[in-house]
């Protein structure tokens, strides 16, 4: 086996190191600990370790708060000097946050770690090295020094280490306990260990003269603390027990074969006696058996074991003693999401964390509602908690940025979920709904209980002397206006869209015209008595019809051009709002629907500057002062709706826009019809000729 010659395999008997590296990562993973310290020896084997985990842990989010390496020493010499960077390690290590620290080395560096913390010249260490969970690799043994037995080994109670995994073999413990200086004849390491451990001299019949205390052979291994001696077999040990068990069995597979085949001459069985060493891989590759401990071993064709590696918890008395608790396991043969098997009830924690476990991170985790923002020169471990911006969202902790919520959904106010918008429109099930459309029909009865009113009374002097079917026509329109606000309530429909702002249009614009019409009647009514009048002419000849007419046509032709081009229609609004998505009507062209208001803007302050000049006319039944007041709260209305409704969004804009109706109408109603009504049905005997004859007299 010690053949160097190219091409000859190398047998691994312990777990590969890829292996312990995933599972320290898995392990840093499952606890979330992504703030760490790296202590490694100074040497290639730890200069290795570094360069191999640096990478691999960076690529999963693990950053590190400080990789030390710990000198070595070959000379008692060099020990001062030692000593000297060591406490300037230990300084840096103790103070800093990171609460995990990951130790590699050699079987013998946990001797220099003690050294280091024992001589370490920092007076508040004892109290922040409570503070460090300590990683250990597989390769560490918790082993000392002689003259260390009496150390205090408590700061590394509670460390996490990686053994490979081992069992005890049958009567190893009893063969360990019966162990003593008298039987072992030809092993004079186990006098030399057997003296420095328990403080005594065995007698040496060289000797005559014997000083300090005798060793009676009889002393006790099992008494010594477990940093200086361990009753069971290490995982070092049990991989060199399962070496020499393959040779063996493959050496028996091999001479096994031979036999079969004693038929051969002398001279080839020679030939083969000269190629064993080659011949001997052949049955290593594909030996499989069970070992003492009952364990299966075999290699497979790449020279390696399956072993596993143990998770092992170190639980340190305060004599010294250690105890070790299997407290889970690196399974090679499980997917790697599967590779760790824990049992975190079983680990016991270092009492300065009062069985809490243990929380190593840069900063604290970023709750919902905000994500990380990586500090300027700093690793990515270390970030500032940001609260998410406007529409958006972080519904885990540590996200590194936050996502928008979808469009038919809203932040919550801590903006950690992202919450269903509502349906907004203005509905009939609504107190506000509700409360429009009864005073729409409420109107609506109004105004036809005055059309019935001026119907009854078609003959009397007050309905002749204001143009009785201008009137009709007025009160027609603006029942129609009044009903056309219903337009405007419920779920927005194509039919309903199509019709909303066209038959607004079309009808407002006939009820102004007519009040136009009315005006212009009373003042070419007045010219025409004037001597030589030129309006003579047109007195009786409809003209009033004319302008309503013409004036209606108007509007009703921007409005099919408006339909023609680019109709309203149904659309959903989901950004206006944060919490709700609006069902509205869209205008299509909004340049026509303001073409629309212009013109029937249009149409009031002319009627409003006509009855203003006709005001004062000398007739007992001229109504220009009713119509300058109704035109005053027509156009106040609808100066003020422009603000209001681009100020508003959703239902409250539809909600503008009824106001505006009913307001606009209620005016065009109370101002010029309400005088008239009290004529009608309170003082009747005003309502007759000879009063009209009299008051133009």
């Amino acid at each position: 086996m010690n053949d160097k010659s190219p091409g000859l395999p190398f047998y691994q008997m312990a777990p590969s190191e890829a292996l312990q590296y995933e599972g320290i990562l898995s392990l840093l993973q499952h606890f979330r600990w992504t703030w760490i310290g790296i202590i490694a020896m100074d040497n290639d084997n730890g200069e290795r370790f570094v360069q191999t985990i640096s990478p691999m842990f960076t690529k999963s989010g693990v950053c590190f708060a400080f990789i030390e390496r710990i000198p070595n020493f070959s000379f008692i010499s060099e020990i001062p000097g030692m000593l000297t960077q060591g406490t300037t390690i230990n300084e840096k290590i103790f103070s800093s946050n990171a609460k995990v620290v990951v130790v590699s080395g050699e079987s013998y560096s946990m001797t220099t770690f003690r050294l280091l913390s024992y001589f370490s010249e920092n007076d508040d260490m004892t109290k922040k090295v409570k503070s460090k969970v300590w990683i250990i690799t597989a390769q560490v043994e918790f082993a000392s020094f002689v003259f260390q037995r009496y150390w205090d080994a408590g700061i590394f109670n509670g460390a996490v280490s990686f053994e490979i995994h081992f069992r005890n073999p049958p009567g190893f413990h009893q063969y360990v306990v019966h162990r003593n200086p008298s039987r072992t004849d030809e092993d004079g390491f186990i006098r030399d260990f057997w003296q420095q451990a328990f403080e005594c001299v065995l007698p040496d019949i060289t000797s005559d003269k014997v000083e300090g205390n005798i060793c009676t052979g009889e002393e006790k291994l099992e008494s010594l603390p477990g940093s200086l001696f361990e009753m069971s077999m290490t995982g070092h040990s049990y991989s060199i027990h399962s070496a020499v068990y393959a040779m063996a069995h493959a050496l028996h597979a091999m001479s096994t074969s031979r036999l079969r085949h004693r038929g051969m001459a002398y001279g080839v069985r020679g030939k083969n006696l000269n190629q064993q060493s080659w011949q001997l891989h052949h049955f290593l590759r594909s030996i499989s058996f069970n070992n003492t401990a009952g364990d299966v071993v075999f290699i497979n064709q790449n020279g390696e074991t399956a072993s596993s590696l143990d998770i092992v918890n170190w639980i340190i008395f305060s004599n010294q003693s250690l105890h070790r608790v299997r407290v889970g396991r690196i399974d090679p043969q499980a997917p790697p999401d599967q590779s760790l098997l824990l049992d975190e009830d079983a680990i016991t924690w270092h009492s300065w964390f009062n069985q809490i476990q243990p929380l190593s991170v840069c900063t604290e985790r970023c709750l919902p509602g905000s994500s990380k923002k990586v500090k300027e020169g700093q690793p990515p471990c270390c970030y500032d908690c940001i609260p998410c911006a406007e529409g958006k969202i972080a519904n885990q902790e540590d996200m590194n940025d936050c996502d928008k919520c979808p469009d038919k959904e809203y932040p919550s106010k801590n903006r950690d979920a992202c919450l269903p918008k509502d349906i907004s429109f203005l509905s009939y099930k609504e107190p506000l709904g509700i409360s429009l459309a009864c005073c729409s029909l409420s109107l609506s009865l109004i105004t036809a209980l005055v059309l019935g009113t001026f119907m009854k009374h078609h003959d009397t002097p007050i309905v002749i002397a204001n143009n009785r079917n201008l009137t009709y026509t007025l009160l027609i329109s603006l029942l129609l206006c009044f009903l056309c606000a219903l337009l405007f309530i419920g779920r927005p429909e194509k039919v309903t869209c199509l019709l909303r702002q066209t038959a607004f249009g079309i009808i407002f614009s006939t009820a102004v015209s007519c009040v136009l019409a009315k005006t212009f009647t009373v003042v070419l009514a007045f010219m025409a008595t004037k001597p030589e009048s030129r309006m003579r002419k047109w007195v009786g000849k409809g003209l009033g019809h004319s302008i309503l007419l013409s004036c209606s046509i108007v509007q009703a032709g921007i409005c099919t051009v408006w339909l023609a081009t680019s109709p309203p229609y149904p659309d959903v609004d989901m950004h206006s709002m944060t919490e709700e998505i609006i069902l509205e009507c869209n205008e299509g062209s909004v340049t026509m629907f303001y073409c629309v208001l212009i013109y029937m803007s249009c149409l009031a302050i002319v009627s409003f500057a006509v009855a203003f000049l006709a005001r004062k006319l000398p007739d007992s039944f001229n109504e220009a002062k009713f119509i300058t007041f109704s035109m005053l709260v027509f156009c106040s209305v609808w100066l003020s709706f422009i603000p209001s409704y681009l100020s508003t969004k959703g239902k409250y804009m539809v909600a503008v826009e009824i106001f505006s109706i009913l307001a606009s109408g209620i005016g065009l109603l109370g101002c010029i019809f309400s005088p008239k009504c009290y004529i009608i049905i309170l003082r009747p005997e005003l309502n007759n000729r000879e009063q009209l004859i009299r008051k133009k007299n």
